[in-house]
């Protein structure tokens, strides 16, 4: 399980450093795709192909599902660490991401998230955390 926060830097190659945490459940090649409000998700390999599979569920019939599926795919790069614990940032994912230097890994259960820090200030708000709580028991059925 991916946890904790790390703030790293890009190098002007685009390369990142990912903690030594993060690498040992990584593995050596792993995929890094585009996320959600605007991270990058990076999964390993295990982990992606149960999320294709989930994927691969929805109905292609569907526009919703096919457009899900093609920002999730499409925008997939496989990726591995070089001897320093790095990994190059294809050029099309840092600039989804704002990732220019300063950033955020965060571990979140099955993947990591990759952010640009002042982009996780603005959309990572933990103010609210009892009322969500509240709206996440409703969603499993629970009081």
């Amino acid at each position: 399980m991916f946890m904790g926060e790390y703030r790293h830097t890009v190098d002007p190659k685009g390369r990142l450093i990912i903690p030594s945490r993060f690498r040992e459940l990584l593995g050596t090649e792993f995929i890094v795709t585009r996320g959600l409000d605007g991270c990058l998700f990076v999964y390993p390999m295990d982990n992606w192909k149960v999320y294709m599979e989930k994927l691969g569920k929805f109905p292609l019939t569907d526009k919703d599902a096919r457009l899900f599926i093609r920002f999730i795919v499409a925008g997939a790069s496989l990726c591995e660490l070089d001897k320093q614990g790095r990994i190059l940032l294809p050029v099309t994912l840092r600039e989804f991401a704002g990732l220019q230097k300063e950033v955020l890994l965060a571990g979140v259960l099955d993947h990591i998230e990759i952010w640009n820090e002042e982009r996780w200030k603005e959309k990572v708000d933990f103010s609210d955390m009892d009322l969500i709580a509240g709206h996440l028991n409703d969603l499993l059925g629970r009081e």
